[in-house]
């Protein structure tokens, strides 16, 4: 056999190589795309119900303003922001404004009783569980695609084709961190 076909056969294999790795990378970072768009979609949503809730709130609680104040400009910050770290800070203050309102909602028996009330709590409360799931699956999107990014030979096409890491969409709250209270 001749050299050259040899060699010409390894170039080949090697190209063939290079673009399924390629092409493995690119469907991995589309569906870390696809999974940010998920969350994205779940907090336009938590976003779009908190106005209502704080309006509700308010027509049994109106001296409750800087309450008030509070969560609607810690709404407006988490839909100004877009990378997933300065995201993750503006949801948590949006969440601890929004227990503050909530926490409110304890003084006043005919707001609990409100069926409007209750109905946007619990829609709020469907989609923070949203929000946990799409947050899970991103982050584990972004695991994989990380995953293979690093990975020899992936590594060498990722850093050729500036394949770049992905954030991760932490939240940080309180609840989370606490360790619960177990009796017996």
């Amino acid at each position: 056999m001749d050299v050259s076909l040899i060699l010409l056969v390894v170039v080949g294999v090697l190209v063939v190589l290079a673009v399924g790795i390629y092409n493995r990378l690119v469907r991995a970072r589309v569906r870390v795309d696809e999974a940010w768009a998920q969350i994205d979609t779940q907090l336009q949503r938590r976003h779009d119900l908190i106005p209502n809730l704080v309006e509700t709130v308010k027509g049994y609680a109106a001296h409750e303003r800087a309450t008030f104040e509070e969560v609607t400009a810690a709404r407006a910050k988490a839909i100004s922001v877009q990378a997933p770290a300065e995201l993750a800070d503006a949801e948590n203050g949006l969440t601890q404004a929004l227990g503050k309102l909530l926490a409110i909602t304890e003084n006043y028996p005919d707001l609990k009783a409100d069926a409007n009330f209750r109905q946007l709590q619990d829609e709020l409360a469907h989609t923070e569980n949203m929000v946990a799931g799409s947050r899970g699956h991103y982050n584990a999107s972004v695991r994989a695609f990380d995953e293979l990014r690093q990975v020899f030979p992936s590594s060498l096409v990722a850093s050729t084709f500036g394949f770049t890491a992905r954030e991760y969409f932490e939240v940080e709250t309180v609840e989370v961190r606490q360790a619960p209270d177990v009796s017996f």
